[in-house]
């Protein structure tokens, strides 16, 4: 098993949505950048849901287009044990303080899971804040590569919820 450990958020003070993963897959952690497979769809998809005419070309440019549209990235996993990038491969893992981070980050309103596991991870060790009425939470189909039966059409349908959310 290798230790795997995350990255700090991508966040601003007047973020209103949060998105949450699980963990930085192998090749996100070599290259230090979220969502950083060449056949993940996160940036291509948040492009097309936030009116982009082409997706960002380089890692700052993409972390701008969130951070403009009030969006904050971070995995709901600080670190675990993992071979390889499945989440089904994930143990023993630690989960990030999110008390603490949307104590700071109050216009937070919106979380938004990017697949079932950042989804089971943090409820298994937040249920106070699933309880807390000022948050709404979506649990999305991953973006990620091994979720093929997911087209990007079909994500971008699921996923749009997020900013129709109200404020």
């Amino acid at each position: 098993m290798s230790l795997c450990k995350g990255f700090a958020p991508v966040v601003k003070n007047d973020a209103e949505i949060l998105i949450l993963g699980s963990m930085p897959s192998v090749a996100s952690l070599a290259h230090e950048q979220y969502y950083a497979h060449p056949q993940n769809r996160f940036w291509r998809l948040m492009a097309k849901l936030l009116g982009y005419a082409k997706m960002p070309e380089n890692y700052p440019e993409k972390l701008k287009m969130l951070m403009d549209n009030h969006i904050a990235l971070w995995d709901a996993i600080a670190s675990c044990e993992r071979e390889g990038s499945l989440d089904s491969a994930i143990h023993r893992e630690i989960p990030n303080d999110f008390s603490e981070f949307l104590s700071k980050y109050t216009k937070i309103n919106t979380v938004c899971f990017n697949g079932g596991k950042a989804y089971q991870c943090f409820k298994k060790y937040n249920k106070n804040i699933l309880t807390n009425d000022k948050y709404r939470f979506y649990s999305m189909p991953s973006t990620s590569p091994a979720n093929a039966r997911f087209k990007i059409g079909m994500l971008e349908d699921k996923w749009k919820v997020m900013l129709s959310a109200p404020k």
